[in-house]
Parts: C-alpha cells; sequence; structure tokens
C-alpha cells in the first residue's frame, strides 16, 4: 500500500475481487448450515487453498504467493465481507506459517509450509492457559531436556480448531541454564502424539470452528519439533502475534462490512409511512458513523500490515494492536445497529445477522483483550506508567 496516496497495488485490488468473487460463490448461508450442523467448511477452505489464497504470504519456494501479510489479510477481510470468514487462516497460514518460514529449520520448512500454502495442512497455535490468562509471562507449561530430545506437560485453553489441525504450534517455557528463569520457546507437536488428548469446550457461538482444552502429560518431543532457537523465542512469539493481530482485525473489518451492506440494503428498501426508513436520520446517522469508524479501521490494518511487511516489527505492533482494538469497535457496533434497523427481522435466522452479535463481541477478547491494547497504547505509545 502507498503510504502517500493511501491506493493499494493493483495486485491486491484483483486479488481482493478474486477472493470476494470466490466467498459469495459460498456466501453466509452455506456457512450458517455448516455451523448449526456441526460441520466444517471444507469445500470453501479446500478451493481457497487450491487456487492459492490461504498461502499468499508464505514464500514461493515452498508454495506459496510469496506476498505479505497485508494480502493474506484482504483475502480474510473478503471472505468474511461475503460473510464465509475462515477462522483458522488466522492461525494457520498467518501465525504457524509466518513463524516456520521466518524461523524454523529447513526441514520444518519443507514438511510443513507446503501443506499449509495449498490448505491440505493445518496447524493452530496455543498459548493461552486456564490461570495465565493474559500474562504470558505466567505460563506453566514447560519443557525439559531429556537427552536431546524435550519432554513437554502442561495445559492450554481457548485453542481453536484442533479437531482439524495436523499439529499444534505450542507455546511453552524453557529453563535457562545461566539464570534458572523460565523463558517462552516454541514446538510441534502432532496431534497424534502419545500424551496430547484434546476436549471440545462447549460455546454459545455459532462457528464451524470449535474451542478446545489441551492437556499435554508428558508428551515426548524430539529435537527438532523445537522452532527456531531457543533463546530467540520472545522475538519468534512477538513475529507471530503480530500477524494475529491484523488478521484479527481483517476479520473484524470483514464481518463489520458484511453487516453494514446488509443493514443499508435494508434500509433503502424497507418502506415505512411512504418512505424508505433509510431516509430517516436516526438510521442514517450511526450508519454513516459506523462506515467512517470502518474506514478509519481498515487504513490503521493496513498500515500495520504494510510496516509488518517492511520488516519494523516493533512499529507494527503498536499499529497491530490499534488496528485489532478499532476494528472490533466497528464490527461490534456495525453488527448492533444492522440488527436495530433490521427491527425484530434482525435476530430471525434468514436475515444471518443473529449469530453474529456473539460473534462479533468476541474480537474484543480475543486474539487479545481490549484492555490490554490500552494498556499496551498507554505504556508503549503515551509514556505512562506500567500499570500491570
Amino acid at each position: 500500500m502507498n503510504a502517500m496516496n493511501f491506493v493499494e497495488p493493483e495486485e491486491r485490488v484483483a486479488l481482493r475481487k478474486a477472493a470476494s468473487e470466490l466467498a459469495r460463490k459460498y456466501g453466509h448461508e452455506y456457512y450458517s448450515k455448516k455451523a448449526r450442523s456441526g460441520e466444517k467448511t471444507v469445500e470453501l477452505w479446500d478451493e481457497a487453498g487450491r487456487l492459492g489464497y490461504l498461502g499468499v504470504n508464505l514464500p514461493e519456494e515452498y508454495g506459496g504467493g510469496g506476498a505479505g501479510i497485508a494480502d493474506l489479510a484482504a483475502v480474510l477481510e473478503e471472505f468474511a465481507a461475503a460473510g464465509s470468514p475462515l477462522l483458522l487462516m488466522v492461525v494457520s497460514p498467518a501465525i504457524c506459517g509466518t513463524v516456520i518460514s521466518r524461523f524454523g529449520t529447513d526441514e520444518q520448512k519443507k514438511q510443513w509450509l507446503p501443506g499449509l500454502s495449498d490448505g491440505s495442512k493445518k496447524m493452530v497455535f496455543a498459548i493461552t492457559e486456564p490461570d495465565a490468562g493474559s500474562n504470558s509471562h505466567k505460563i506453566t507449561t514447560t519443557a525439559r531436556r531429556d537427552g536431546s530430545d524435550w519432554v513437554l506437560s502442561g495445559r492450554k485453553v481457548f485453542i481453536s480448531g484442533v479437531d482439524e489441525a495436523d499439529a499444534v504450534l505450542v507455546v511453552g517455557r524453557t529453563e535457562d541454564s545461566k539464570t534458572g528463569r523460565l523463558k517462552p520457546a516454541l514446538y510441534i507437536v502432532p496431534t497424534d502424539t502419545p500424551g496430547f488428548e484434546f476436549k471440545q469446550i462447549e460455546m454459545d457461538l455459532v462457528s464451524p470452528e470449535k474451542q478446545f482444552g489441551l492437556f499435554l502429560d508428558d508428551v515426548h518431543l524430539p529435537a527438532e519439533a523445537l522452532v527456531g532457537e531457543e533463546d530467540a523465542a520472545i522475538a519468534q512469539l512477538f513475529a507471530g502475534l503480530n500477524p494475529e493481530r491484523i488478521m484479527g482485525a481483517s476479520f473484524s473489518l470483514g464481518t463489520a462490512r458484511y453487516a453494514l451492506d446488509k443493514a443499508v440494503a435494508y434500509a433503502n428498501e424497507r418502506q415505512v409511512w411512504g418512505a424508505p426508513i433509510g431516509s430517516h436520520q436516526g438510521l442514517a446517522h450511526p450508519l454513516a458513523q459506523i462506515k467512517i469508524e470502518l474506514e478509519l479501521a481498515k487504513l490503521m490494518t493496513q498500515k500495520a500490515a504494510s510496516l509488518y511487511d517492511s520488516g519494523d516489527d516493533f512499529a507494527s505492533g503498536e499499529s497491530a494492536n490499534m488496528a485489532k482494538y478499532a476494528a472490533a469497535e466497528a464490527a461490534i457496533h456495525a453488527v448492533d445497529q444492522a440488527v436495530q434497523t433490521y427491527g425484530g427481522n434482525g435476530l430471525a435466522t434468514e436475515y444471518g445477522l443473529g449469530t453474529l452479535v456473539t460473534a462479533v463481541r468476541l474480537g474484543r477478547i480475543a486474539p487479545v483483550s481490549r484492555e490490554m491494547v490500552l494498556n499496551f497504547v498507554g505504556q508503549h505509545s503515551l509514556g505512562l506508567p506500567k500499570s500491570y
């Protein structure tokens, strides 16, 4: 994206158009039926993979598109705007694919990146724990040496899509031999590894992707399960978390667009007292305000992606947090106003808005809570004292 004129390159505009056409071929009715029946959006995922949309950010030598996170985020936004978002795009190619492509060994890249690029393999990400919450420094999943191998033990919670995954990229901690302190480390754990178990968490969300608790009971891993350098894991960790926030923002942006488009269409069509309801400022102004919020959030998301793709991890962290915050708020406002515009129809299944009320609310919680974003901005952007 050109920082001077704010116009996306022609290639990304074309990518958006093509991704939108694919997703609209499926649409929200397809997505909703799959989610309500407990099925997965396999057809859309597989076709997106075959056409190269899932791996646009991954290296060409491993089957990817050789582009950046900005292009993958654009694809996800268009899918969500068509009513068929793919949550696992956030974790499989964006987080796991990015971490492996930047820090993985040659063997790890050969083993995983081609499948992550075409969608034939899925890898999910596990950092959250029952007692650690937002405090990643309190993670208790630990890895100890067993000769040249590793033994991993601990618990994780609210991990998306484990039932669909071939492996999980697990954030654990190892002991620093010099200081004795625990430091983060990343491990690839195939889901069929002995000692690895997962249990679904029942959620009041209508989504094809389910949430799980993980139980790792002395899971024995080969030496090559460790991603990158043992001593550089904090940098590796944030190399995955910034794309997670950018993709989360894009997920929210697309959902906001979907809700706003439906609300505007209904406001133009619905007649009350001889005029479209959209002619009344009581509905027109809130919808206009949402359009402004959406465009502002989109600009920050594009800025964050541009900074990340340029290699500026620190600056992209600030922008990615702001983008995630702004996009989540825009999505909540968009869905709420869309439901209000439809009136009772807004909660009727056939109109495809009711399930979004809970879905967009999740954006204030994950992948990082609104409060932790404000903590980050207060401390790092404004220079205020650390509050936690």
